[in-house]
């Protein structure tokens, strides 16, 4: 059971960017991908990720700092106790015969702290407090997924170490860094498997961008379309649709359309999903001498500028 603060190199009372920053380092020297011919660098790349797990779980990490837990996230034995010996042991723990045997000593003070429980059974010396076998350990794996697949939630589908394919269905508000738990889908220990915790990359498009639940779109659009209006086609993570633009915009009109973004985490009916933000642009066709003639005979006095005081 490693300690997390030893295995990213952070102090204890490290902040989640510096905890970030640590983890970031060893996953990039450890990944599995760089690292094909070393398995003792993909082990230790699973101990890094599962340290940075309970270390930005902020309930895990506070209940570790108190010792309720141990690094592995399994409950700690309380008092010291665990299955040691008695003062002067390996483990340093106390057995209830160390301080006045059966016959009222501190065995029977635990007795009277938790509803004198007799030995033998469900009591004290019968099983309390011991620990459970530990679970193997949490494997970790990074799955780069497509821009409108994040947007659509589209399933994805994972090959795990041992060869087995799995369909992942992608949370509500899916981003970079986003982690999803498989539980028993780790290595084997001694209590059962350990879970396999997927960190899902989205990868950047090439005209897409985001803005939190929406997505940015810069739209080319003829002098004709701008001066004129009508319905122009466009592109959607899910498909194309027809979007009319207005008789007489101008580069820079943001236009809308509705629930064509990313999914909202814990969104329901009927906003369930962010806008596609259409931002038109005149794209004017280069040494075009029929444009040319036009604009030699055709002024606007209007000064576009004026507020901005030039």
């Amino acid at each position: 059971m490693a300690d997390p603060y030893v295995t990213l190199g952070v102090p204890r009372g490290a902040d989640e960017a510096a905890i970030k920053k640590a983890y970031r380092k060893l996953a990039k020297e450890l990944h599995p991908d760089k690292n094909k011919d070393n398995p003792k660098a993909t082990e230790r790349f699973s101990k890094v990720t599962q340290a940075y797990d309970l270390l930005t779980d902020k309930d895990k990490r506070a209940r570790f700092d108190r010792g309720e837990i141990d690094g592995d996230g399994n409950p700690a034995a309380p008092f010291g106790f665990g299955g040691g010996v008695g003062p002067g042991g390996p483990q340093g723990g106390f057995r209830p015969n160390d301080f006045g045997g059966d016959s009222g000593g501190f065995g029977d003070i635990f007795e009277g702290l938790f509803g004198g429980a007799q030995r033998g059974g469900g009591g004290f010396a019968g099983g309390f407090g011991r620990r459970p076998a530990p679970k193997g350990a949490n494997v970790a794996y990074r799955l780069a997924i497509s821009f409108e697949d994040a947007a659509k939630l589209s399933p994805q589908r994972i090959t795990l170490r041992d060869g087995k394919t799995i369909d992942l269905k992608l949370p509500a508000g899916v981003e970079t860094g986003t982690q999803m738990r498989l539980s028993g889908k780790g290595e084997d220990g001694p209590g059962g498997k350990g879970d396999a915790i997927v960190t899902i990359e989205v990868q950047p498009h090439r005209f897409y961008s985001r803005a939190g639940d929406d997505i940015r779109l810069d739209l080319p659009v003829t002098l004709n379309e701008a001066v004129q209006g009508g319905p122009v086609r466009v592109p959607t993570p899910d498909g194309p649709v027809m979007l009319t633009v207005p008789k007489g915009s101008s580069s820079g009109k943001v236009l809308r359309l509705s629930g064509r973004g990313f999914h909202k985490k814990g969104g329901g009916p009927p906003v369930a999903r962010g806008n596609l933000l259409v931002t038109l642009i005149i794209d004017l066709p280069a040494d075009d001498a029929a444009l040319a003639a036009f604009v030699e005979e055709w002024r606007d006095e209007r000064n576009p500028r004026s507020g901005m005081g030039v």
